[in-house]
């Protein structure tokens, strides 16, 4: 019998690739295994070009229709990485054997309002294949996945010549406020970085893109809201070496095995999300105020700082960031 698994997970970018480790050790460990990704049509360049998902299907605005052909598939397990109450109604649905992990909600709960760490420290990579090792399923050490086409890799005339040779790439944005680096930091970091650099981020960061780069618009090119989300990643591939906000990008990054630096702010590492590289040694560095009583203040995030000092960010200072870069390049 040839096994056929269902894996959902229907967001964000980052979670999703946090999933590849799973769809990877799952097609390649499980003989014959029929692996198949429900998400959201929205992340579907997420794993479009995955080549250990066998079928992907994507959360229809018809939840009937979209339960109809799943039905149909006739799956063996259904494994969630989401576990909410839309799995649920998939799994309900479906009445297959399936497999969820465990979100830790009740201690990231205690975290961000009593600020008591209970958290254990694994990586939700290891959550995730937690939920698959029944099936004999072991990590591979190979890290994180991230495929794109051969035509959204982006060309050389895409980005300025003073780029070609080389080049930073800053990640500036993120899903809300709070977890973004402030546009003073950027343009004050950029000012004094002597490498040429590339602002990513989408549409709603082109404004303060523009700002960061009006410095110095030769070293720094602002490639906000230019680009699709996989052109990004080519970007992100490219580059010596990226600096980045808690995002979706720095995952990507983590995919590629590009040295990054991270930037955490109302979000803590102890979440277990922070780049992950399986067994290769990749250099990266994680920067963070530590000892601030206030965060981690959501274990998501806000628009601004529900306090309005917005320290977690502020406190990072661009020298200790610089310095890093420097020690990296």
């Amino acid at each position: 019998m040839v096994p056929k698994f269902l894996i959902i997970r229907f967001s964000s970018i980052g979670d999703i690739v946090l999933t590849t480790p799973v769809i990877r050790c799952l097609k390649k460990q499980v003989p014959d295994a029929e692996v198949h990704f429900l998400t959201k049509s929205s992340f579907l360049p997420v794993v479009q070009h995955n080549p250990y998902i066998d079928k992907i299907h994507l959360l229809a605005h018809s939840w009937e229709l979209m339960i109809e052909e799943l039905k149909a598939e006739e799956y063996d397990y259904i494994i969630d990485l989401h576990h909410n109450t839309k799995t649920l109604r998939v799994k309900s649905a479906l009445k297959k054997k399936s497999f969820s992990f465990y979100k830790l909600n009740i201690e990231k709960y205690i975290y961000t309002s009593i600020k008591r760490n209970i958290l254990p420290k694994t990586h939700i990579v290891d959550r995730y294949l937690k939920t698959v090792e029944s099936f004999g399923v072991k990590n591979d050490g190979a890290g994180l996945d991230y495929f794109i086409s051969k035509e959204e890799e982006t060309k050389r005339e895409d980005i300025p010549a003073s780029h070609s040779a080389g080049f930073v790439a800053c990640v500036i944005g993120a899903a809300l406020g709070t977890k973004q680096w402030p546009v003073h930091k950027w343009k004050e970091f950029c000012q004094q970085l002597e490498h040429p650099v590339i602002l990513l981020g989408g549409p709603e960061d082109v404004t303060a893109g523009n700002e960061i780069a009006a410095i110095d618009d030769v070293k720094v090119y602002n490639a906000c809201g230019k680009f699709k989300l996989n052109e990004s990643a080519d970007l992100v591939r490219k580059a010596k070496l990226v600096i980045t906000n808690d995002t979706g990008l720095m995952h990507i990054a983590a995919a590629y095995k590009k040295p990054v630096i991270s930037l955490w702010g109302n979000t803590v590492p102890s979440f277990g999300m922070t780049p992950y590289y399986g067994a290769s040694m990749v250099p990266n560095s994680i920067i963070q105020v530590n000892k601030l009583w206030c965060r981690p203040c959501s274990k998501i995030g806000y628009k601004k700082c529900p306090l309005g000092h917005f320290k977690c960010m502020e406190k990072i200072e661009v020298a200790q960031v610089l310095q890093i870069v420097k020690q990296s390049l």
